[in-house]
């Protein structure tokens, strides 16, 4: 368990420190969105309507499945910035595509999903009133500097004047007139430059949020997820089932038979009989393996004894990948809860050693706003998507279940960020 610990100085001066770190943070951050979501709103705009307007000829067909998930997957890096950055939660409110759609039936599935055309209304919006809103909080501690620059000679290069923001610059006496001005805007970027940012991101949740249609959608997504619920322990019921079947029960059964014929045996054939006992005890203890990894797979006991955080540092403990842990969890949530955030973290584990090809991840864990936040990173090939077919379908559902929602962030080359947050209350 990782834990920060940060010593307050008895003085007043920790504050405006950490004023003005939270200002230049604020700043690098707010420049970093402006320098993306100009050319990143602008190609995936771009790329929608041509792709939008080759539909009639049947080349739409194809590349417009492909650049909406596109989209999707930058609208949903965004949203993933605005909870980590912002402290703005925006849950993405997607239908579920149809499993092996035609193009035809995916390329409709897709443009008649409301929650497409809110991408779409956003992208104008970001690509402007966005880049504006990001660029501001860098704007206001970056241009005071001209200002200083200005007072400090720079006006001499500029012969026939200058203007700095408002004030005409035409000697010594009205560039420190510029230097006063930068002063206060650079006082004004202080105070308001991590506002500003938070704007940002408020603005990205009024136009990307699901607005008026928030009950209906809700109403949707509690019916599927209640489907889903029912299916997932339906299909939970049928593995436990077969293993039972496959597994214990028929080397239970073996077992009773060789127990017997050591009945018959221990008068006739006591060595014989003496190989079938200590046959009959690995059978035994065998079935008691798999039944114990069958408990395991269904509710893993360091999970209901010491609680999430050590049951997912048990997991990374079994893992082929070198795996880092780290947990900030001041208590414990509800056993349901834990449940579903530790197979959604074992599954995207999973994944990763799988398919990602990586040899290093972190874990992170903690709880933050009423909400259990889980992120799991590898520094893979990257190239992961939450679609039809993947085991991150199977993750969404699963957080769906208790109004959790997954975040997937995994350009190609990597690294791949998983985020994965659940409403709960810790006890």
């Amino acid at each position: 368990m990782t834990t920060d610990m940060t010593i307050k100085p008895a003085n007043g001066r920790a504050g405006g420190h950490r004023g003005a770190r939270g200002a230049g943070r604020a700043a690098v951050r707010g420049l970093a969105l402006a320098l993306v979501a100009l050319p990143g709103s602008v190609l995936c705009f771009v790329l929608t309507a041509v792709s939008l307007a080759l539909v009639p000829i049947g080349v739409g067909l194809v590349t417009t499945p492909h650049v909406l998930t596109g989209v999707r997957t930058y609208a949903n890096w965004r949203r993933v910035l605005a909870a980590e950055w912002g402290g703005v939660r925006i849950p993405p409110a997607y239908r579920p595509l149809p499993p092996g759609a035609n193009p035809w039936t995916r390329t409709a599935a897709l443009l008649g999903d409301p929650a497409t055309w809110r991408d779409l209304r956003w992208l104008p919006v970001d690509m402007t009133a966005g880049f504006v809103t990001a660029l501001l909080p860098a704007a206001l501690l970056l241009y005071p500097l001209e200002g200083f620059a200005i007072a400090a000679g720079l006006w001499r290069v500029f012969p026939d004047g200058y203007w700095y923001g408002f004030v005409p610059v035409d000697g010594q006496a009205s560039a420190l007139g510029a230097a006063v001005l930068g002063l206060g805007l650079l006082l004004l970027g202080h105070f308001l430059a991590a506002r500003l940012l938070h704007g940002h991101f408020l603005l990205t949740r009024a136009v990307l949020g699901s607005g008026q249609e928030a009950l209906a959608e809700r109403v949707r997504v509690l019916t599927e997820t209640r489907r889903d619920a029912v299916d997932t322990s339906a299909a939970e019921l049928r593995r436990i089932e077969r293993d039972l079947h496959d597994g214990a029960q028929a080397r239970l059964v073996a077992m009773g038979m060789d127990l017997g014929t050591v009945e018959a045996l221990l008068d006739t054939d006591p060595r014989r009989a003496r190989e079938l006992l200590a046959q009959a005890r690995r059978s035994s203890a065998e079935a008691l393996d798999e039944l114990r990894d069958l408990v395991r797979g269904i509710h893993p006991p360091v999970l209901a004894e010491r609680g999430l955080g050590d049951a997912v540092r048990a997991l990374a403990l079994r893992l082929p990948v070198t795996t880092e842990v780290t947990v900030e969890l001041p208590g414990r949530a509800q056993a349901p809860v834990e449940s579903a955030a530790y197979f959604a973290v074992s599954e995207v584990l999973t994944n990763a050693v799988k398919h990602s090809g990586a040899d290093r991840i972190w874990v992170d864990l903690h709880h933050t706003d009423g909400f259990l936040r889980m992120t799991v990173t590898d520094n893979g090939r990257g190239g992961a998507v939450a679609g039809p077919g993947s085991g991150l379908t199977g993750v969404e559902r699963r957080l769906g279940t208790f109004d959790g929602v997954l975040a997937v962030s995994s350009p190609a080359g990597g690294p791949t960020l998983v985020t994965m947050e659940l409403p709960c209350a810790l006890s």
